[in-house]
Order: structure tokens, then C-alpha cells, then sequence
């Protein structure tokens, strides 16, 4: 690590901020008081997702869930419809938990300790920092991927990440100025966003470049140091998808725990290293739904998760309309497919299905798949 040239100042950092903050759905105007059930959702949704996926669900959502009571009543499986294509649905599940939560212990406000907001489900040592300092000013180091980022570099951090992690946390801890918590906090994430960017860096214009060793070695894109990514493993599977003659398609609801616990699918078989998809359809459609004449379509749909790969081949069936659902599973008409708590995996699986025999897709169908 090497030592700055000046020690960075907060007040450099919040000057360039009053002039060039980011306007966000989520984010009070300047002089407005942060509404901590906002901050809260947006914290949640950014977890793994950038700024421009989340601003349209977070609209969707405050639209359809104004407050967090409204939240907490809701049921799941509407929270579950709203979020999907976000990915990593726990989150969902951890916000309905969470909603319920801050009604029961909190009377429907958010606690302003960390300790307290620790105590919620789904919310861990960042989230509860982020909502202490931006929703009710109160100290605290909040670190995400764009102030890892400029702090990395402005201290020519060397060890690589994740492991810099705590070395950084530590170092992001003494910049915190002794007044404007919530402003210098979303100070330094803007920064990160829009001016210390993880390729070509504008500093030029940045309030710290004088203060940044990375700067000086002239190479700043090479920080944060990465370790080696660990080579991501494939697993296969088959995709059923069934349609019956009114365009209907079967669905059924996955498991509350475990990976998409709780969303609602298309039927498939185990999804593994070992699923060999060069074998007959026959063979492939072992743990089909149902027994039919079922047909592959060519390729695969193909998916990719944080721990690895998937490769689903799609069997495809047609029913006629009196064909009852079997156990654990209903017909979802065509027109409410759209609407259906489907991830991206499975809507993937259902376009690359209709792809096969789009010509005989009622339009609905055609329009949920695309």
C-alpha cells in the first residue's frame, strides 16, 4: 500500500458532490429528508444489480408497495411476480421477511442503529451501513463495489480481492469527515460510478487526484488487484414445456428454500454435470410431466448463474384442452405468462421453446416468451 501524496479531503469530495450528485428515484433532493423505506429498497435491489436494471423495478415497486406496511401485507407470491428477472431471489423473499419484520418489532419504522437494522432479515453489515448513514445521517463506513474501487486506488491497494476487503473497510473508515454522513457516503459511491470507473478513469476530474497513489503510478485501472477467477463449472438439463391447445402452459412453483426457492417454473429435471443431452428424447423425457409425443427443439436455452452454467435442452408437448394439471402443478393461461413470477432462466427456456414452433403459438404465448 502506498501512502498518499496529501490526505484526501471529505470536503474536496462533497464540494464535487453538491455539484455533480447523480439523481436517483431513490435519492432525496438536496434538502429533503431521505425516506429510510426508500433507502432500504434500493439497497436491496442494487445488491448484484446496477443502477440501470434496478430504477425501473424500484418504480414498479413503489408504484404497486408504497410504504413498508403495504410491503408486509402483501402476499409473497405478488412480491415474487414483481421481482422477476432481478435475479438472486432470496432477495425477495428476505424483503417480504423483512417487511414483516420492521411491522412487528419496529411499529413500521426502520430502526437508525446498525445494530438494529442487523437484527432484520436480509439485511447485513453493508446494507445496515448504507441505511444508518444515508437515511438518518449517522456515522458509518459504507463500503460497495464503487468505494472499494476508489479506495483501492486512491491507497495503491496491493492485496487482491475479495481478500483487500477488511484492509479496505479499514482504510475507507478514516476518510469519513465529522458531518454530512448520509451525502459523503453517496459521495463516494457516485465517485466510483461516474469518475473513478473500473476502465479509464476520468481523473482528471476527480477531487482526490492529487490525493491517489494509483494515479501516480499511472496505471489506476489496475486496481482493485484481482485474483485469479476460478474457472466457472457447467451443469445441464431438460426444460418441459407443455402447452395445451388454448395456449395455456404448465407451471409449478419451485421449493421455498434453495436455489429460486419459492418462483415459479417450467417443469424440468435435475440440473447436473453428469445430464448427458446428446441422448434420444425418449431418454431425455425420463422425468417429463407427463407421457406424450414429446419433440426437442434444436440447441439449447443457456443460462448463466453466479457458481456456474446451465444448459437446458427444451422438450416441447402439445395437449388437448381437457387435460388436467398433475399434482403440484397448474395451467398458466397465455396471457398471464407475462405476469408470472418466471426468472430469467425459465423465460429463456419458454422463448427458446416457442422458437421451435413460433408459427404455432397462439400470440399471447409468443409475447410472454419474448
Amino acid at each position: 500500500m502506498a501512502a498518499a501524496a496529501q490526505p484526501p479531503s471529505p470536503g474536496a469530495l462533497l464540494a464535487w458532490y453538491d455539484r455533480h450528485r447523480r439523481r436517483l428515484p431513490w435519492r432525496a433532493e438536496p434538502g429533503e429528508r431521505a425516506d429510510p423505506y426508500r433507502i432500504w429498497l434500493s439497497e436491496i435491489m442494487l445488491q448484484q444489480t446496477t443502477v440501470k436494471a434496478a430504477g425501473p423495478y424500484f418504480l414498479r415497486f413503489l408504484a404497486r408497495f408504497p410504504d413498508v406496511r403495504a410491503l408486509a401485507a402483501a402476499p409473497l407470491d405478488d412480491v415474487l411476480k414483481l421481482w422477476a428477472g432481478l435475479g438472486y431471489y432470496s432477495r425477495a423473499r428476505n424483503l417480504h421477511a423483512c417487511a414483516s419484520a420492521v411491522i412487528e418489532r419496529h411499529a413500521g419504522r426502520f430502526p437508525s442503529n446498525e445494530a438494529a437494522l442487523l437484527a432484520l432479515p436480509g439485511v447485513g453489515p453493508y446494507t445496515a451501513a448504507a441505511i444508518a448513514a444515508i437515511a438518518f445521517d449517522r456515522p458509518a463506513t459504507v463500503v460497495d463495489g464503487n468505494v472499494e474501487r476508489v479506495v483501492a486506488r486512491l491507497f495503491a491497494v496491493e492485496a487482491p480481492m475479495p481478500g483487500a476487503k477488511p484492509e479496505i473497510r479499514s482504510l475507507a473508515a478514516t476518510l469519513a469527515p465529522p458531518a454530512r454522513h448520509g451525502d459523503f457516503a453517496q459521495a463516494m459511491m457516485d465517485l466510483g460510478a461516474t469518475i473513478c470507473t473500473p476502465r479509464k478513469p476520468a481523473c482528471a476530474l476527480c477531487p482526490w487526484s492529487e490525493s491517489c497513489a494509483a494515479r501516480r503510478s499511472g496505471a489506476p485501472e489496475l486496481y482493485p488487484r484481482k485474483a485469479a477467477k476460478a474457472v466457472r463449472p457447467t451443469r445441464y438439463g431438460v426444460a418441459y414445456l407443455v402447452r395445451r391447445a388454448d395456449g395455456a402452459v404448465l407451471v409449478r412453483q419451485r421449493p421455498p428454500k434453495g436455489l429460486l426457492g419459492g418462483m415459479t417454473e417450467i417443469p424440468t429435471g435435475d440440473w447436473s454435470a453428469d445430464v448427458d443431452l446428446s441422448v434420444s428424447v425418449s431418454t431425455l423425457a425420463a422425468d417429463a410431466p407427463f407421457a406424450a409425443g414429446w419433440r426437442r427443439v434444436p440447441g439449447v436455452a443457456t443460462h448463466v448463474f453466479t457458481h456456474f452454467a446451465l444448459e437446458l435442452a427444451v422438450l416441447v408437448a402439445e395437449l388437448p384442452l381437457s387435460t388436467p394439471a398433475p399434482p403440484g402443478a397448474r395451467w398458466a393461461a397465455a396471457d398471464d405468462l407475462a405476469s408470472e413470477a418466471l426468472p430469467t432462466v425459465f423465460r429463456k427456456a419458454l422463448a427458446h421453446g416457442m422458437s421451435g414452433a413460433v408459427t404455432s403459438a397462439p400470440p399471447a404465448v409468443r409475447r410472454a416468451a419474448s
